[in-house]
């Protein structure tokens, strides 16, 4: 019997597995109907689905007002912050020059805290200028783009930390902190790393936290603020490693005297608001306490949620 007269169950008998038509569905004439669920193996189904179901969670969550207005606000302020970096262009890193250079005075045996050209004096530590060596021997092109990029970079991943627990407070935050953190962006001051090395002592063990903390206290002195929230046993170690970053002053004592004298010689100066970025230092000890509140506050919070939203 020939395939054309053949009967179409027999013929679709001896057709491959895969382009059998499917039981109950319509069949016209000529057209073969594939079971696709043949065609893809099960792997790939299951990874489809996955793909799936992320981007319908994705969607619920722009759906959220808190979400989309944490978007609109984060969206709104770094707009801000990258066209302030792109007007200011050459003109930006004041402070992170007044390092780099320091430190490569330092290494050609002068005095950082008495630089020669267009440099701000280096106001820190005398035993703190290693630290800086293996930046500093970069080219400033690429010292200065090493400098903020990075910075940026590590910004970014504490405000997603932030933000996947709480979105718009985050936001909030970013919008209030908006002036502060542009600023030590333009300047490439150093208070937005040792910003995120408080952040970091809140993530690492008592040993690390307590180093962080000190090394930035002694730095600065502002970062002794974040004492209270660290853990108690960073605590202790972080009083250890201050005594030795004394103590290392001390053995250099006719340099710490140099740079107490440039650091207090600049005279009158204005407000420091660029100070307030210690505040984002707070956000996990904050967001912990939040999420630590008995479950009867917790209640009152959605319940406040709620009504807002109707």
């Amino acid at each position: 019997m020939s395939r054309a007269r053949m009967p179409i169950a027999m013929a679709d008998a001896q057709r491959p597995p895969e382009l059998r038509p499917i039981p109950g569905t319509a069949r016209g004439r000529g057209r073969v109907v594939v079971d696709w669920q043949q065609l893809i193996d099960q792997p790939t189904r299951r990874r489809a689905g996955v793909y799936r179901r992320a981007i319908r969670r994705e969607i619920s969550r722009i759906r959220d007002r808190r979400r989309l207005i944490a978007i609109l606000l984060l969206s709104l302020v770094f707009s801000l912050l990258a066209a302030g970096m792109i007007g200011r262009g050459e003109a930006a890193g004041a402070d992170a020059r007044a390092y780099w250079a320091g430190v490569r005075i330092w290494l050609n045996g002068g005095d950082p805290y008495h630089p020669s050209g267009p440099f701000l004096p280096y106001a820190y530590a005398p035993w703190m200028l290693p630290l800086f060596v293996p930046w500093a021997v970069l080219p400033w092109d690429v010292a200065w783009v090493v400098w903020r990029v990075g910075t940026i970079l590590l910004f970014l991943w504490t405000i997603d930390w932030a933000y996947r627990r709480r979105p718009l407070l985050t936001a909030v935050i970013i919008v209030v902190l908006a002036f502060p953190i542009g600023a030590n962006l333009d300047t490439g001051n150093i208070n937005l790393q040792l910003t995120l090395m408080l952040w970091a002592a809140q993530f690492t063990g008592p040993r690390l936290a307590g180093a962080l903390w000190a090394l930035a206290t002694w730095m600065k002195f502002v970062p002794a603020i974040i004492y209270p929230v660290l853990d108690r046993h960073a605590r202790i170690w972080g009083l250890g490693w201050l005594a030795v970053s004394i103590g290392l002053s001390l053995v250099l004592l006719p340099q710490t005297i140099v740079q107490f004298q440039t650091l207090f010689g600049f005279g009158a100066r204005p407000i420091r608001l660029d100070y307030l970025v210690y505040l984002w230092a707070f956000v996990p000890a904050l967001y912990r306490w939040l999420d630590e509140r008995p479950a009867t506050a917790q209640l009152g919070d959605q319940a406040v949620a709620a009504a807002t939203a109707r």
